[in-house]
C-alpha cells in the first residue's frame, strides 16, 4: 500500500527541519511505500528553499511550490489532486497534529475498514481560551445553520482512502471548505481521537481574520438557512414595530408630554429597520460574492515548481 502524505506549508523555516525529520522517521518506520507532498504556499521565507534541499537528497519528498500565497485550504487541493497513494493524510507542518499518530490511524483506517478516518482532539495544548471557546461554538454553529451534520472539535488533519480522493477531484467548487466536504461526501467516517501539541517553533499563519474567512466559507458554503434569516428577521421588525407603536399610543393617552411627538418612533424605526436591511444585503452578498468567483473560473491556485514528479518543472 502506498500512502502521500499532504503537508501544507507558509512561512514554517523554523519548524520545517524537525518536521521533515520527524515524517521521515515515522513513514520510514512502517513497512507502506510512502511520499511527503510538501506545499510551499507562496512563504516569504526560507521554506522553498529548504523544501527543494529536502527534495533533493529524498526521493520520498515531492515539492509544490506555488507563485504566491493562495491560502492554506487552496494549498491542501493542491496536494490531494497531485498525490498518488493509496491513501492520503493531510497533516500541517507545524506539528501541533503529531506524526506520530498516523500509523495508528492508518490501523484504525484498515481495522474498521472506514473510507476516512478523522481526527478528534481530546485537547489542544497552546491555545488561548478564547479561542478554544471560539472553535467550540463556531462548529456547533455550523451545525445548527447548516442541512447536514459535521463533527465537531476537528480539523483539516484526517486520512481519506482513494475512492474519497477520486470524488473530491470531481468537485468544481473554488470555495473548498475541506473538511465539511468529507463530511457531505458521506462513505464511512472513523473518528480518532488524539491529543494536539503546541506549535513545534514559529507563530501560527490564521489570524483572526483568516479564521473568519474560513468559518464564512464553511457556513455559507453549506447552508442556505442565512438567506431564511430575512424571513425571521423581518417578522421581528414587525412584532418590535407593533410593540413600539403600542408603546408610544400609551404614553400620549396616559403619560401626556413624555414623549416628544414623532421623535422616538422615527429614530427607534429607522435605526431598527435599517440594521435589518444592512445585515441582510450582508448576507446576500457574501453568496452573491461566491456566485462571482465561480462564474470567472480562475484556477484555485498557479504552481511556480514541482519537483520530484514525473515532470518537474
Amino acid at each position: 500500500m502506498n500512502v502521500s502524505v499532504v503537508i501544507p506549508c507558509y512561512n514554517e523555516e523554523d519548524v520545517l527541519p524537525e518536521s521533515y525529520r520527524r515524517f521521515t522517521q515515522v513513514m520510514s518506520s512502517t513497512s507502506y511505500e510512502y511520499e511527503l507532498l510538501f506545499v510551499n504556499d507562496g512563504s516569504k521565507d526560507r521554506t522553498e528553499s529548504l523544501l527543494l534541499s529536502f527534495a533533493e537528497q529524498d526521493k520520498h519528498v515531492k515539492v509544490l511550490s506555488f507563485s504566491r500565497n493562495f491560502g492554506h485550504q487552496n494549498a491542501v487541493t493542491a496536494g490531494l489532486q497531485h498525490c498518488s497513494g493509496d491513501i492520503t493524510v493531510i497533516i500541517d507542518a507545524d506539528l501541533q497534529d503529531p506524526p506520530e499518530v498516523i500509523p495508528q490511524m492508518i490501523e484504525t483506517y484498515l481495522r474498521e475498514k472506514s473510507n476516512v478516518v478523522y481526527a478528534v482532539r481530546n485537547k489542544r495544548e497552546g491555545e488561548s481560551f478564547g479561542k478554544l471557546l471560539t472553535a467550540k461554538v463556531y462548529y456547533r454553529m455550523l451545525n445548527y445553520l447548516s442541512d447536514y451534520t459535521f463533527p465537531v472539535d476537528t480539523g483539516d488533519f484526517r486520512l481519506i482512502d482513494r475512492k474519497v480522493l477520486d470524488t473530491f477531484k470531481r468537485f468544481p467548487e473554488k470555495h473548498k471548505y475541506l473538511r465539511g466536504l468529507f463530511s457531505w461526501m458521506g462513505f464511512k467516517q472513523t473518528p480518532f481521537y488524539y491529543d494536539r501539541h503546541e506549535r513545534a517553533a514559529g507563530k501560527t499563519k490564521y489570524s483572526i481574520r483568516k479564521m473568519f474567512a474560513l468559518a464564512s466559507i464553511g457556513i455559507f458554503g453549506f447552508s442556505k438557512k442565512p438567506l431564511k434569516l430575512a424571513i425571521s428577521l423581518g417578522t421581528l421588525s414587525i412584532f418590535i414595530a407593533i410593540i413600539i407603536a403600542l408603546w408610544i399610543f400609551y404614553n400620549i393617552f396616559f403619560c401626556a408630554g413624555s414623549v416628544v411627538p414623532g421623535w422616538a418612533s422615527t429614530i427607534i424605526t429607522i435605526l431598527f429597520l435599517g440594521g435589518i436591511q444592512l445585515f441582510t444585503i450582508g448576507i446576500l452578498g457574501e453568496y452573491i460574492g461566491n456566485i462571482f468567483d465561480e462564474t470567472k473560473n480562475r484556477p484555485e491556485y498557479i504552481i511556480d515548481k514541482m519537483i520530484n514528479f514525473d515532470t518537474d518543472k
